[in-house]
């Protein structure tokens, strides 16, 4: 593949765009993930962008993702020398907002400890705490009653990340309770709140 470059220059525009930076994840949940980008970008003014773990692969399509998707192997090729783009630091700056959906137990655990082996996780250990990132917990519900589950979704609250949480409903292993992605209605709601606050802020 070949490499691809970053952000085009943006044309000078009346309203700027706000930059959704959509991270997800190996669990089952990265299904949802076409319909979320798409839901989206039905709001008007925002630009979105995917960052997205190997495993999280698994469960969908890149061809049903309309938007540019960067994975581990894009900021390798990007990057040959010393004058050459780091993409993860590109990606945090260019994001207004970060939305990581679904956020499962291995890279749950990775955050909340620091380590940032991939793509997505250099980004946000790199993360701009200024800015909003919101995380939405996706894994069974044998994982999430795990203790150190607590443990690690409160250290990303003291990290000032918010959780959008889980709900409880039937997986698709077949086990009932809690562990389930929010709806992908309610992560656009909390998107939209986010977006209009920051609306408000440019506008005084």
């Amino acid at each position: 593949m070949e490499p691809r470059a970053w952000c085009p220059a943006v044309a000078p525009s009346i309203e700027t765009k706000f930059h959704v930076l959509v991270g997800v994840t190996g669990s089952v949940a990265a299904l949802k993930l076409p319909l979320l980008v798409s839901k989206l970008l039905d709001i008007p003014g925002l630009e979105v962008t995917v960052v997205t773990t190997e495993r999280a692969k698994h469960f969908y399509s890149p061809q049903d993702v309309p938007v540019t998707l960067y994975s581990d192997a894009d900021e390798w090729e990007m990057w040959k020398q010393r004058s050459d783009p780091v993409l993860h630091i590109d990606l945090r700056r260019w994001a207004d907002l970060m939305l990581v959906a679904p956020l499962d137990a291995n890279t749950l655990g990775k955050v909340a400890s620091g380590i940032c082996d991939n793509l997505l996780t250099c980004v946000i250990r790199a993360w701009d705490r200024s800015k909003p990132l919101l995380f939405c917990p996706a894994m069974n519900t044998a994982m999430w009653e795990h203790p150190i589950t607590a443990q690690q979704v409160g250290q990303l609250k003291a990290f000032g990340y918010v959780e959008i949480p889980c709900v409880a409903k039937k997986l698709v292993c077949g086990d009932q309770g809690l562990g389930a992605m929010a709806e992908v209605e309610t992560i656009v709601d909390r998107v939209k709140e986010v977006f209009s606050q920051h609306r408000g802020v440019q506008h005084t």
